[in-house]
C-alpha cells in the first residue's frame, strides 16, 4: 500500500519508519527542509532504540523516502496520516491549527478516493470537524479515520512492530477495511484491532492516559503509606501485580506512563467543557 505520513516527529517517523519495515511504500513529508535532507542521509533527528537502523534498512530497499511536496506525496498515495504537533495553547486547549491545515491540504490536493489518518492526539470530535472541512472542499471521497498512538519512549518501536491493542475509529466500511489491511502485519499473533466510531477512538487515548496518570499517582501515595508503616513498597507492588483484576500482566507500575503525547493529552482533556481545575499533594517517586 502506498502511504504518506504529513510530520516526521516522534510519532510520525516511528510510524513512517515501521510501515515500511513491513512492506508498504511510504513517503514521510515534513516543512523542515534541513530535517529532510538528514533523514535521507538516514540520520535520525530522535534517538529511539532500532529507529536509525530500520531507517537505513527501509532506504536502502527504496520503500521509504522523505519530501517536503505534499501535494505530490497525497497524489501518490491511498492512505495519508497526520502526524503533526497540537501543543497546549495558552487557555489550555489543544492548538489544532496545524492539523487542520494538514487536513485542508490534502483535500485540496486529492485526485481519487483516499484515507486521512489522524495520529495526532486531539480532542474529541476533531474527526468530525476534519471530516466536514475537508468535505466541504473537495467532491472526492475521503474518509478521515481517528487511530491514536500507544508509543512509550524507549521502547517505541517495538510497541510500533508488537502492539498491545491497535485503535481504529472509522465511520465506513471502506476506512475499515483499509485499515484492516494496512495493520495486518502487526496483529497476526499479538494485540487485537478494536474498531469504533471516531470519537470513541479519541476519547481512548485520553481514557488510557488518565488511567496510567492514576495508577501512577496511586502507587505513589501506597509507597508513602508503605515508608510509614515500615513495609516494603516492592513487595507490595509485586504482590498487587499479580492480581489480573487489578493490573496488566504484561507491564508493572511504573513511575512514568511517559509516551509521545502524554502531557499533552492529559492537560487538553477531552473538551473544554469537560475539564476541571486538579490540586496536587504531595508527589514521590517510589522505587
Amino acid at each position: 500500500m502506498r502511504i504518506a505520513v504529513i510530520g516526521t516527529g516522534y510519532v510520525g517517523l516511528v510510524a513512517g519508519v515501521c510501515f515500511a519495515d513491513s512492506g508498504h511504500t511510504v513517503v514521510c513529508v515534513d516543512v523542515d527542509e534541513e530535517k529532510i535532507l538528514r533523514l535521507r542521509q538516514g540520520e535520525s533527528p530522535i534517538y529511539e532504540p532500532g529507529l536509525e537502523e530500520l531507517l537505513h534498512k527501509n532506504l536502502a530497499a527504496e520503500r521509504l523516502a522523505f519530501a517536503t511536496d505534499l501535494p505530490a506525496a497525497v497524489k501518490a498515495s491511498e492512505v495519508v496520516f497526520i502526524a503533526v504537533g497540537t501543543p497546549q495553547g495558552a487557555d489550555g486547549n489543544a492548538d489544532l491549527r496545524a492539523a487542520m491545515n494538514v487536513a485542508n491540504q490534502i483535500a485540496d490536493a486529492a485526485e481519487r478516493p483516499l484515507i486521512i489518518v489522524n495520529k495526532s492526539t486531539v480532542p474529541v470530535g476533531t474527526a468530525a470537524r476534519m471530516q466536514a472541512e475537508v468535505a466541504a472542499r473537495t467532491q472526492v471521497g475521503i474518509d478521515v479515520v481517528s487511530n491514536p498512538e500507544f508509543l512509550k519512549e524507549g521502547a517505541a518501536i517495538d510497541d510500533f512492530l508488537r502492539p498491545d491493542r491497535i485503535v481504529i475509529g472509522a465511520g465506513s466500511e471502506r476506512a475499515r477495511a483499509v485499515m484492516s489491511e494496512l495493520y495486518a502485519p502487526f496483529v497476526r499473533t499479538e494485540g487485537p484491532i478494536y474498531f469504533m466510531d471516531p470519537r470513541s477512538a479519541e476519547l481512548t487515548k485520553y481514557a488510557a492516559n488518565a488511567m496510567l496518570a492514576a495508577r501512577i499517582s496511586f502507587m505513589n501515595e501506597v509507597a508513602m503509606l508503605c515508608e510509614r508503616v515500615g513495609a516494603d513498597v516492592d513487595s507490595v507492588r509485586k504482590a498487587m501485580g499479580s492480581d489480573e483484576r487489578a493490573c496488566s500482566r504484561r507491564r508493572p507500575p511504573r513511575t512514568s506512563g511517559k509516551g509521545a503525547c502524554a502531557e499533552s493529552a492529559s492537560a487538553s482533556g477531552a473538551s473544554p467543557s469537560s475539564r476541571r481545575p486538579t490540586t496536587c499533594g504531595r508527589r514521590r517517586r517510589w522505587p
